[in-house]
């Protein structure tokens, strides 16, 4: 992890598409503003911790649901 200080008004760059500037310091927050390419999504760490669990939720089939659905396609013999 790469530690950095900054003021408000300071900026740091990853990579050549992503300028993260800091706009405020006080009260105990940091606002920081985050430039990038649209495609590039941003998320606060809460968000894409759940919309990471829900796709896997998603993702993940009922046990139950797939027991039938395999009874049903087997072929009889």
């Amino acid at each position: 992890m790469l530690i950095l200080s900054r003021h408000a008004g300071e900026a740091i760059r990853i990579g050549q598409d992503v300028r993260i500037v800091v706009v405020h310091v006080g009260g105990g927050k940091v606002r920081l503003g985050i430039e990038g390419p649209k495609q590039l999504r941003i998320l606060r760490e809460e968000l894409y911790t759940l919309v990471s669990d829900l796709n896997q939720q998603a993702q993940a089939p009922d046990q139950g649901t797939l027991d039938a659905w395999l009874e049903g396609t087997k072929t009889p013999r």
